[in-house]
């Protein structure tokens, strides 16, 4: 290759250098664009928009799910054992309303003396929520809810709409709505949302202590 000598030393040979690095790198650039058409960029799982009831896929679709550990039942899942408890011949139209209710606010936020929707709830917010919408009030907390109404001895003589408790060492910390078939409503803990767990088997067994009525049939 042939150079012009230039003032200060310089050759006309580096633009050319430069040209043929830049031709390089447009031709590489070109490559990419395929590849990333074909491996399009996945977005984080955090990003994703929550479920609700409303972009959820038909409830018949619904496969079967395992509700023992705690809170990892998908939301339409929890909606459909929600509904089954609903529509069960033994609700009264009282308790009705409260899994209504409840229906409603599955996906809301765990929050830490949290007491409406807006706000989100920790476990005695969303219960008291739920039961002032039948005309119950009930008190903040959940040691306290467990003196309230009367007592369910017998694990398996649970209906729909008693209050269930948890803890350890006899002292009741947590505090759900059973609605059937062995699940019940929560709010569980910071970073989870309102769900539907087991009772039946799992870590809510192992920490279930008492259950209270609190509500009479009609």
């Amino acid at each position: 290759m042939t150079t012009a000598p230039l003032p200060h030393g310089h050759s006309a040979a580096r633009p050319t250098r430069w040209g043929i690095r830049l031709s390089i790198a447009m031709a590489l650039a070109a490559c990419a664009v395929p590849a990333m058409a074909m491996n399009p960029v996945q977005q984080p799982a955090d990003a994703a928009m929550p479920a609700t009831a409303a972009s959820l896929a038909p409830l018949d679709a619904v496969a079967p799910v395992d509700l023992a550990s705690p809170d990892n039942a998908p939301l339409a899942a929890q909606i459909a054992a929600l509904r089954e408890a609903q529509n069960s011949p033994s609700t009264s139209s009282r308790i009705k309303t409260v899994l209504q209710r409840a229906f409603a606010l599955l996906g809301t936020p765990y929050r830490w003396g949290g007491t409406s929707p807006e706000r989100g709830f920790d476990c005695s917010g969303l219960v008291g929520y739920v039961f002032r919408t039948i005309g119950i009030d009930l008190p903040r907390v959940s040691r306290a809810m467990a003196n309230e109404g009367t007592a369910v001895a017998d694990r398996n003589a649970l209906a729909e709409g008693d209050l269930v408790f948890f803890g350890k060492r006899g002292r009741v910390d947590h505090v759900g709505i059973y609605i059937g078939e062995g699940k019940f409503l929560h709010a569980p803990r910071t970073g989870r949302d309102v769900t539907v767990s087991s009772l039946t088997s799992g870590y809510w067994s192992q920490k279930y202590l008492e259950a209270r009525r609190v509500a009479a049939g009609t």
